[in-house]
């Protein structure tokens, strides 16, 4: 299982990255290579499409419905009903979020009344801790600590080196500390954690985002073999997070960037 990262930056796009986005493929028995994406954010299609045709995709996974997590979903809907390859009969893409992604997604499309996109996408809602399978990969939400419905999105498939092995990505998308965040961090062999909050400077405001050092914290707690740091937002000095987290944890600490491909 490899994680490749389509778009990094936090809460909107930066000069450099796209918004939340994160291609996650393994390779099944036979050679077949499952595409999931984990969030489309804003910016994050034109990325994606440097890295594999966006009708490829198996599954799309929402962490939750703010903007710079799935606004792009709106510009995946327009490639997949109007490119003109498209083939007669296609199945709709499966597409799993929180409760009510359907009528966010047509809002932020702005859908006319009677219309829908169930012949592109079927949206499906999750259920918290209620694994899903895609091909030799099984995604499995746990709820997180954000002011919109959210979860966290613990990824098992087989490992690169070894596929009989079994590793584990869990991507925290946005949250503050919680009880799913230490789940999702238990035995992770990667723990993709947000980061857009800063020690000292956002100390009062809780309940939505992590700190390097909260994000450490949890990897710790949790036994995570590496911490990957994401959604920082272009504001925040750099490396502030990683500084953050090594104080608290000491593995493997990386911060993400676009295009970045870490091998499972």
């Amino acid at each position: 299982m490899r994680l490749v990262v389509v778009g990094c930056a936090g809460s909107f796009p930066s000069a450099e990255s796209a918004a939340s986005c994160y291609l996650v493929q393994a390779d099944d028995a036979t050679g077949r290579t499952w595409n999931v994406v984990l969030d489309l954010g804003s910016g994050a299609i034109g990325p994606l499409q440097r890295l594999l045709d966006p009708a490829d995709v198996d599954v799309v996974a929402l962490s939750h419905l703010h903007p710079d997590h799935m606004s792009d979903v709106c510009g995946l809907y327009v490639y997949l009903r109007y490119r003109p390859d498209r083939a007669v009969g296609e199945a709709p893409m499966p597409l799993y979020g929180p409760f009510g992604t359907a009528s966010r997604v047509a809002d932020a499309y702005g859908l006319e009344p009677g219309e829908d996109m169930s012949g592109e996408l079927a949206v499906h809602t999750w259920q918290a801790d209620r694994s899903v399978r895609v091909g030799p990969m099984r995604l499995t939400p746990v709820p997180v600590n954000h002011p919109v419905p959210a979860y966290g999105i613990r990824v098992e498939g087989p490992s690169e080196a070894d596929p009989s092995a079994t590793v584990t990505l869990a991507y925290t998308g946005d949250t503050d500390a919680c009880v799913g965040l230490d789940e999702l961090a238990t035995g992770a062999d990667l723990l993709l954690a947000e980061a857009a909050f800063v020690e000292g400077r956002e100390d009062a405001v809780r309940n939505i985002h992590l700190t390097g050092r909260r994000a450490g914290e949890a990897a710790a707690r949790g036994g995570s073999a590496a911490l990957m740091l994401t959604h920082i937002p272009a504001w925040n000095p750099p490396q502030v997070a990683a500084v953050e987290a090594a104080g608290v944890f000491t593995g493997p600490i990386t911060t993400a960037a676009p295009g970045m491909v870490v091998e499972l």
